[in-house]
């Protein structure tokens, strides 16, 4: 079937969440002046999502497949990516969801802007129901991909959930699927790689997705400590970085911003967990070992020594005494410039 110019593909992977997936489906077809296809993949699920499946797959814009066994979340991923044909491709979980207006705002972008790959916006982050929002976007904020990449040297992080992004199709294809090894941050390491390939647009104001936080998702069980965060983030950065055509001077230079960056946070959340009383959930040895080996001048940063300081005192003092630290109004201050930066600019 011949699809629109401006065409959408919209991905939805499906494991147990049957009870969110209606609710995921109604916020993409619901949509308005775009020309949407969705594929719900369910994953084998063991609740009713095949019920649910089922009765969304009688709108013809939506099609459903269910797996005779379970494959895992990246080979969902990338059946989704085979089966798109739309010009531009959405990924969306199950248990998340589109703001009204999305697509058409994204496309706005990308059908005016041929050298952008990548459109992404705000994601507000829910637990029980969606928050009412500014639906409106300001203007668009442009990135040159390496510019964009540069930025997530500096912090070695990530700043996009996933729902809130709309990638052109032809790039998706041309550069592969995600990534099987890196199971926890293979979306980190897919921006990163399509940044390398085009221009990456930001949209300010409104939002684009929900991004829905609860107990069973996969950033709250499967991957849900400081420490495997920080080393999901780490492989990614080093899969770009040996795979990527950039400069060789370049990589060294923007994988020492990555190494520091991921140290300082590893020693930091070491810190953290002496000042909330966590030492009993949170391995500080293992967050100072993490940090060691993955930067050469971890113990000459400032976090190592407040982590040394932390120790001496012991648990039972610091939390009582951090307030007298200055690192933790330093810290404060850095993470609201921060987030301040992400919600103006993206980066």
């Amino acid at each position: 079937m011949t699809r629109q110019p401006g065409s959408f593909s919209v991905i939805i992977p499906c494991y147990n969440y049957g009870r969110y997936l209606r609710g995921c489906v109604e916020s993409v077809i619901s949509q308005d002046g775009v020309d949407v296809a969705v594929l719900v993949i369910d994953d084998c699920s063991t609740d009713d999502s095949a019920e649910v499946g089922a009765i969304v797959a009688a709108d013809p814009r939506v099609t459903f497949r269910r797996h005779d066994h379970n494959v895992g979340h990246i080979a969902t991923y990338n059946e989704g990516l085979e089966w798109a044909d739309g010009d531009y491709t959405v990924l969306l979980s199950a248990d998340d969801l589109l703001t009204p207006g999305a697509l058409a705002r994204a496309a706005s972008v990308l059908d005016d802007r041929p050298g952008v790959g990548l459109v992404y916006g705000r994601a507000i982050r829910f637990e029980h129901e969606p928050p009412p929002i500014p639906q409106g976007a300001g203007r668009a904020q442009q990135w040159s991909g390496r510019d964009w990449i540069e930025r997530r040297c500096r912090t070695a992080s990530c700043t996009i959930a996933s729902p809130e992004v709309t990638v052109r199709t032809a790039l998706y294809r041309s550069l592969g699927g995600y990534r099987p090894d890196l199971p926890h941050t293979a979306d980190l390491e897919m921006w990163l790689r399509i940044a390398a390939h085009a221009d990456v647009v930001y949209l300010r104001g409104g939002a684009q997705a929900y991004y829905r936080v609860h107990q069973s998702s996969m950033s709250r069980t499967e991957f849900g400590s400081a420490l495997a965060d920080l080393q999901g983030r780490k492989a990614s950065f080093d899969v770009f970085f040996d795979n990527c055509a950039l400069e060789p001077s370049v990589k060294r230079g923007w994988r020492a911003q990555v190494e520091r960056a991921l140290a300082r946070e590893s020693l930091w959340r070491a810190c953290r967990a002496y000042d909330r009383r966590r030492l009993q959930s949170v391995s500080t040895d293992e967050l100072e070992q993490f940090a060691t080996a993955t930067y050469s001048g971890a113990r000459k940063l400032r976090e190592y020594y407040g982590l040394r300081m932390r120790r001496s005192l012991g648990p039972d003092w610091c939390p009582r005494v951090q307030w007298l630290l200055p690192s933790v109004y330093v810290r404060r201050l850095r993470d609201r410039i921060w987030w301040y930066r992400l919600s103006t600019s993206g980066v």
